[in-house]
């Protein structure tokens, strides 16, 4: 025990037992500065010295943009991007879904199918007029269920009839001359072919943007115009294309030269196609592409 208690005291003591520390001029060897100290004094000043720097670094990381630079910090900051970029990645998929069932139905159009089940088509366009509901089950053309919409075809639901009438009187034909084939769905010709001379006008039926301009193998060159009401019209075998992807035309205006283009062509001529909320009508009802 005494030996204990005596190296308590001995180890304390050179704790506290006094230094002096003197600041000599190396030339002159003057005595400039001194200090007395212990060494619990130099144990206590670096603690405190070592404290001091890490909360004055502490301090400067965490109230300046530095912090930012630290790997694996998260700042509120970041978490406000990070769920910005969030939202846009969704909108951006949700745009890129839009853009995808466009272009589907402007293949569709292009390669003149007939989509019978259309789940955004009021239930009031599958009515008859004598309101005879038509079940579009079957997505096969032979079906009788299209053969029932066939014969509706003469018979639009008074919704989209009256909806039409208010822009018909507006139609204007894209050109005029005999018809060397009519509309039919049951051989699924969706136009009426006009026959034209080579490089006759061919004209917007009415205002709208061009969404489709582009050749392609079978029908040559192709303009496709999106108007109000739900209304595309379709203009096929063209010499040329006066107009491009999304310009606004007015009704009337040039858009193409009519031609003998692509492998389904048999001859100068405009392959006219109407469609209407995503369903093929014969351009015959709605316009008189008689020249006399």
């Amino acid at each position: 025990m005494d030996k204990k208690e005596s190296k308590k005291k001995d180890f304390f003591k050179k704790l506290l037992s006094p230094y002096r520390m003197v600041v000599i001029n190396e030339e002159t060897f003057e005595e400039r500065v001194q200090y007395r100290i212990t060494k619990l004094s130099i144990i206590l000043g670096s603690i405190f010295t070592a404290t001091s720097i890490a909360g004055i670094i502490y301090l400067f990381i965490a109230y300046t943009p530095l912090k930012e630079y630290i790997p694996g910090y998260d700042s509120s900051e970041l978490r406000k991007k990070a769920v910005q970029n969030l939202f846009i990645t969704d909108s951006l998929i949700t745009l890129y879904n839009q853009n995808l069932q466009y272009l589907n139905a402007v293949k569709a159009v292009l390669n003149e199918e007939i989509l019978l089940e259309n789940p955004e088509l009021p239930e009031q366009n599958l009515q008859s007029d004598n309101q005879e509901r038509i079940s579009f089950v079957s997505t096969v053309p032979e079906d009788s269920l299209l053969r029932a919409f066939v014969s509706q075809q003469d018979k639009y639901n008074p919704e989209l009839r009256s909806s039409i009438a208010k822009i018909e009187p507006l139609l204007l034909p894209p050109a005029l001359g005999p018809i060397s084939q009519q509309f039919n769905l049951e051989e699924e010709h969706y136009a009426v072919d006009i026959v034209l001379k080579k490089n006759t006008p061919i004209k917007a039926i009415l205002e709208g943007r061009v969404i489709f301009a582009e050749w392609t193998a079978q029908t040559g060159h192709v303009i496709i115009v999106e108007h109000n009401k739900g209304i595309l019209s379709v203009y096929k075998h063209n010499s040329s294309l006066s107009k491009k992807q999304g310009d606004v035309v007015q009704g009337g205006e040039v858009i193409a030269l009519a031609g003998n283009t692509g492998d389904f062509s048999t001859g100068f001529h405009l392959h006219f196609e109407l469609w209407i909320d995503g369903y093929p009508m014969d351009p015959e009802k709605f316009f008189n592409f008689s020249s006399e």
